[in-house]
């Protein structure tokens, strides 16, 4: 069901203080969390007014349902970020709309994205995604290969790769999701360590947010929390 558009202000409203509140106790500034709301499912209008209360990140998974919002939300200064699962078929569409992709996960996909983005926009802003539970329903790469892709990556023209995501196993125990966040935060540091500085951590949804915050994340990917269960 659909937050009442009375309710969403409410509920955005809510979950910016708990984001104070989780960057204050980890020592850190509000500014350095982005919010990505993630509207899959809802629709074009609860978008909009998400955007009036001040929100302008958006994430969506399904290609076609966010190139209907893109093109219905022109208007509003919005950055759009895909977070679903990446298809070759569907790469020149995600380089063409999309400033931000958060599930690279191979080479050949890759390369498609910085052959198709065009010319007259910047690179485009990629995370890679690690598996780091090795559970064969999720994307994502290995620990163990992820310094050559994101070696391989950086090099690519037309891409700029900023960080790492993750989606870890449900966990219920504060301290259990810590501890996947922190295994991500540890591989972004051995990669910068080898020379790549990167400055991005796409980890923490609606459930585990805080524990995502307490570990580095830059940016939380909140759908449930700011819209309610999806229709």
């Amino acid at each position: 069901m659909l937050m009442s558009p009375q309710n969403l202000p409410e509920r955005i409203n809510a979950v910016l203080e708990q984001l104070r509140q989780a960057t204050a106790a980890a020592g850190r500034s509000a500014q350095s969390v982005t919010l990505l709301a993630a509207g899959k499912a809802q629709p074009p209008a609860a978008l909009a007014q998400a955007a009036r209360c001040g929100l302008e990140h958006f994430g969506e998974s399904y290609l076609q349902e966010a190139l209907e919002k893109i093109a219905a939300l022109r208007e509003l200064p919005l950055t759009w970020h895909f977070i679903g699962r990446l298809q070759t078929n569907k790469t020149r569409a995600i380089a063409e709309n999309f400033a931000w992709v958060h599930g690279l996960d191979g080479v050949k996909i890759a390369q498609r994205l910085s052959a198709q983005r065009p010319f007259h926009a910047p690179p485009l802003n990629v995370c890679l995604q690690v598996n780091l539970a090795a559970e064969r329903t999720k994307g994502g790469v290995a620990p163990a290969e992820l310094a050559p892709l994101a070696a391989a990556v950086a090099a690519l023209p037309r891409l700029k790769l900023r960080g790492l995501m993750c989606i870890p196993p449900e966990e219920t125990e504060p301290v259990r999701q810590r501890d996947w966040f922190a295994r991500l935060r540890v591989l972004r540091d051995d990669l910068n360590a080898g020379g790549l500085g990167l400055d991005t951590l796409s980890m923490g949804m609606s459930a585990d947010f805080q524990a995502a915050i307490a570990e580095g994340s830059t940016i939380v990917r909140l759908g449930t929390a700011l819209f309610g269960p999806r229709p």
